[in-house]
């Protein structure tokens, strides 16, 4: 469906109500991935890389242009840039990065203006910038409007009129490369957008156990967390106990899953219940008016994650268990045993210092900052808040 705003041209001059197929998009995609150590338009969630999937989602707008910058043209991204309809624009000046890049796709289109976009974000939605259109729509004589994310510019989720091209061009020229300098002396407007995760950027490879899991939770209609460790005594109950009330205070009601390797007994010897039990029965639920609980025996143990969906009314669930639960897994270390990091881990919770080595495969933090604790949580439950 095409978003319909008003613009009015730079020169004053009023302009006539338009919809995005009077814009041109502009994907971003040099190649350029240094910190990821690989090309991260070719990174691969969820069946597709990372630049595949935006492809998909911007082909479903209505645009009067689309065009995929890139740094080179290769065959695959020649192929892709067809299936999806995409005119595939190469910078004309190599290693000058995103500016380059977005100076050519100015350049090229026709409408006066275009919306760019960078190809890392892997949550990006285009509904997340109907606060633009809103902002365009009321300004005049305005260069560029660019979305801003807890006080965070966003330059490749920005809308830019054409004229820009010289701007880059000179700064270009001048040795200059940061979108942002370029931007301050031009008319332009900053648009708070309350939707932060949608403009994520994965650009190292702790980023991407992120973004995988993220996009495991978007798979459930209940999301959950695993809070692991390599031993015990390391503090998995109490990281969630201080974690729960955080979380409720943001309206976040919590279900908890524990698994136990030494059994358990629910109730109390001499209850009705008890007495069911002992007399051989395979389940048994007890309801009250507060609540119920229901005791089911098994040939072998149950799965975590299928005991996460069978709690109701809960929008969380958080698994405590060392090897048996699902991504996304959150792991605490406190220098006993080996950092437990393994393909489910989204981030590590430490009480010590760990090797730079690791710190660039997972996102470190202290297992004492239960703010950030709560943070990464409804990252991994897949919602913007």
């Amino acid at each position: 469906m095409a978003l319909k705003f008003c613009a009015v041209m730079p020169e004053n001059v009023a302009g006539n109500d338009m919809d995005t197929l009077q814009l041109s998009l502009l994907l971003i995609a040099g190649g350029k991935s240094s910190r990821m150590g690989q090309d991260k338009r070719w990174v691969e969630y969820d069946g597709a890389s990372m630049l595949e999937w935006l492809l998909r989602k911007a082909q479903r707008q209505a645009f009067a242009r689309r065009y995929l910058c890139v740094e080179q043209a290769t065959k695959e991204l020649q192929v892709l840039a067809k299936q999806y309809e995409f005119e595939l624009l190469v910078d004309e000046q190599a290693g000058m990065g995103p500016m380059e890049g977005l100076r050519r796709g100015l350049s090229a289109m026709p409408t006066a203006y275009g919306l760019a976009l960078s190809c890392d974000m892997p949550f990006f939605a285009f509904s997340a910038l109907e606060p633009l259109l809103t902002e365009l729509t009321s300004q005049t004589g305005v260069m560029a409007v660019q979305a801003e994310t807890n006080g965070r510019r966003q330059p490749l989720a920005a809308i830019y009129h054409r004229e820009l091209a010289r701007n880059f061009a000179t700064a270009l020229a001048a040795g200059e490369r940061k979108l942002g300098k370029v931007i301050d002396m031009v008319p332009h407007r900053l648009v708070a957008v309350p939707r932060v995760n949608c403009f994520f950027n994965a650009n190292t490879p702790a980023d991407m156990r992120l973004v995988r899991g993220r996009l495991a939770n978007s798979w459930r209609d209940v999301p959950l967390v695993t809070v692991s460790a390599p031993v015990s005594n390391t503090g998995k109950t109490t990281f969630i106990e201080r974690l729960i009330p955080r979380l409720q205070e943001e309206g976040i009601r919590v279900g908890v899953v524990k698994g136990d390797c030494h059994g358990y007994q629910v109730d109390v010897e001499g209850k009705d219940s008890w007495r069911f039990s002992k007399a051989g029965a395979d389940a048994v639920a007890v309801v009250s008016p507060t609540g119920y609980f229901i005791q089911q025996r098994t040939e072998k143990r149950a799965s975590l994650a299928a005991m996460a969906s069978r709690l109701e009314q809960v929008d969380v669930v958080l698994i405590e268990s060392r090897n048996h639960g699902a991504r996304p897994e959150v792991s605490l270390w406190r220098g006993l045993g080996e950092p437990m990091v393994r393909e489910d881990t989204a981030a590590l919770f430490v009480g010590g210092k760990v090797s730079e080595s690791l710190s660039e495969q997972v996102h470190c933090y202290d297992i004492e900052d239960t703010a950030q604790a709560e943070k990464l949580v409804k990252f991994l439950m897949g919602k913007d808040f």
